[in-house]
């Protein structure tokens, strides 16, 4: 079941949601056939859960948004951007735990 607190991004409205957000946002690049990524989908849930007054969590299908994928140069996944006040702020590469990302988001 989809969390309510999760923002599925697409060409469409990548730029509103990220771009323009006036919260920091952490996207998260994935594709259904990646297993590390699937392992993700209950920590990022319960971390838009805990944090959506803090941060906007979103998920960008990296194999049905190739020309984004390539735009931030997204060469594995998953990867994972932070953007805030329209820009990348934080990049991390494969697999963390939970309490790797919540060390990450209280950073900010």
């Amino acid at each position: 079941m989809a969390n309510a607190n999760i923002i599925i991004l697409d060409e469409n409205n990548f730029e509103n949601e990220v771009l323009q957000s006036k919260l920091p946002i952490l996207v998260d690049f994935w594709a259904e056939w990646c297993g590390p990524c699937q392992t993700l989908l209950p920590i990022f849930d319960e971390l838009a859960d805990e944090n959506k007054d803090k941060i906007k969590i979103a998920k960008l299908n990296v194999d049905e948004n190739r020309s984004l994928a390539m735009k931030y140069r997204v060469m594995s996944i998953p990867t994972v951007l932070i953007f805030k006040d329209g820009e990348e702020i934080r990049r991390e590469v494969g697999a963390k735990t939970k309490s790797d990302y919540e060390s990450i988001l209280n950073a900010l």
